[in-house]
C-alpha cells in the first residue's frame, strides 16, 4: 500500500472516525487527511493532557464533533448530517486497569457504544464500509506459546478485554441480522499493542518511559516479564485503511482480522524498555517494581497468517524501528518542533 493508492480511494470520500481525539484516532485522521478524505470525528474531549490531537492542531484539519458514543440521539444527528461512506469505530475505554476501577462505564462505552454506532450504520444508507477496531485481548487467553487465530474463542478475562469480546459479538450479530444484503461490508480488526509518538496515556509502558526520560528519572516497570506483540501505531492503521478500502469494493474481503508484528517482535516488557533506553541514550535505566496489580495476561501474541494471505500484508518496521520512531517524535516534541509536520513526515516515510 502506498499513499497514492490511498489517495486513489479515499480522496473525496466522506469518512467518520469515532475516537478521533485519542492516540490511534488522531494518527488515523491525519493519514486520512493526507489521502484527501473528508474526515469527521466523533469522540469525547481528548483523554489526556497533553494530547496528540491538540498538540498537532488536528481540530483545524477536520470536522471534529465532541460527543459520547453512549448518546445515540447525538450520534444519529451526526450520521444524518455527514452521511458517511466509510466508518471506523475506535472510540473506547481502552485501559485494562481503569476497567477494574469502573467496569460499568467500561461496558457501557465498549459494548453499548458499539451498539449505538452500528445502529447508526444500519440506519444510514450511505455507509458502504464499516470497521470495528478491537484488540488482541478479545481471545480467551490460555497463556499459549503460539499465536491466537481468528477462529479461537472470544472470552477476555478483565472487564476491558471482555467488553471488547462483547463488542466483537455485537458486530457479528449486526452484520448477520441487518447487513447481510451486502449494502455495507463489516469487519473487525484485532490489533496488538501499539506504540508511537503522541501517546500520553497512564499505565502504558512507552508513555511511562518517555515521561521518565523527560524528567531524568529511572523508568519504573511493573511487569517486566509479560510478553506482548508491539508494533508502531502506523502499522495497524495502514491495515485498517486497507480493509475498509478493499471491502468497500468487494464484500468478500469482510471478516475478522488479526494484525500484529512478526514473532521476533513479540518481546517482554523488560526487553522493550531495554530497546527504549538504548534508543533514547543519556544513560537511561529502569527498575523492576512489580506492584501486585490486578490480573493481566502474561503471554499474548497473534497469528497474522490470514491478513498476510488475503492482503499480502507485511509489517514495515520491526520493534527496534518502532521504538526509534517513537523516540524521534518524543524528542521533537520536547524540543518544541511543529508536530503536525513531524507526523506528516513519519507518515510519508512509512509509506515510501
Amino acid at each position: 500500500m502506498t499513499i497514492r493508492e490511498l489517495e486513489g480511494f479515499y480522496k473525496g470520500k466522506r469518512v467518520l472516525v469515532t475516537g478521533h481525539t485519542g492516540f490511534k484516532g488522531a494518527w488515523l485522521c491525519r493519514m486520512l487527511g493526507l489521502a484527501g478524505a473528508q474526515v469527521t470525528g466523533y469522540a469525547l474531549s481528548p483523554p489526556t493532557d497533553p494530547s496528540l490531537f491538540e498538540i498537532a492542531g488536528l481540530e483545524d484539519c477536520m470536522d471534529s464533533v465532541i460527543g459520547d458514543i453512549r448518546d445515540l440521539k447525538h450520534l444519529r444527528e451526526v450520521f444524518d448530517r455527514v452521511r458517511p461512506e466509510v466508518v471506523f469505530h475506535l472510540a473506547a475505554q481502552p485501559i485494562v486497569r481503569d476497567s477494574y476501577k469502573d467496569p460499568v462505564y467500561t461496558y457501557e462505552t465498549n459494548v453499548m457504544g458499539t451498539v449505538n454506532v452500528l445502529e447508526c450504520v444500519r440506519l444510514t444508507k450511505s455507509v458502504r464500509s464499516f470497521l470495528n477496531v478491537t484488540t488482541d485481548k478479545v481471545y480467551e487467553n490460555r497463556e499459549w506459546e503460539y499465536g491466537y487465530r481468528e477462529c479461537d474463542p472470544l472470552d477476555g478475562y478483565d472487564p476491558y478485554s471482555n467488553s471488547k469480546s462483547c463488542s466483537e459479538l455485537v458486530t457479528h450479530s449486526y452484520q448477520k441480522s441487518f447487513l447481510e444484503d451486502g449494502r455495507c461490508a463489516v469487519s473487525t480488526s484485532r490489533a496488538g499493542n501499539v506504540i508511537g509518538g503522541g501517546d500520553f496515556a497512564n499505565d502504558r509502558i512507552i508513555p511511562d518511559c518517555v515521561r521518565a526520560a523527560a524528567s531524568g528519572k529511572d523508568i519504573i516497570v511493573r511487569n517486566p516479564h509479560s510478553t506482548r506483540p508491539y508494533q508502531l501505531v502506523l502499522e495497524p492503521l495502514a491495515v485498517y485503511l486497507t480493509i475498509a478500502m478493499k471491502q468497500y469494493g468487494d464484500g468478500k474481503f469482510q471478516g475478522y482480522y488479526n494484525v500484529g508484528p512478526d514473532d521476533r517482535d513479540c518481546v517482554t516488557t523488560g526487553n522493550l524498555v531495554d530497546i527504549f533506553c538504548r534508543a533514547w541514550g543519556n544513560g537511561m535505566t529502569w527498575v523492576d517494581r512489580y506492584d501486585g496489580g490486578p490480573h493481566e495476561a502474561n503471554f499474548l501474541k497473534l497469528d497474522c497468517s490470514k491478513i498476510k494471505h488475503v492482503f499480502g500484508w507485511r509489517p514495515r518496521y520491526g520493534v527496534e524501528e518502532a521504538v526509534a520512531k517513537t523516540v524521534e517524535w518524543s524528542k521533537a516534541y520536547l524540543d518544541g518542533q511543529e508536530m503536525l509536520q513531524v507526523m506528516d513526515r513519519q507518515i510519508m516515510e512509512f509509506f515510501e
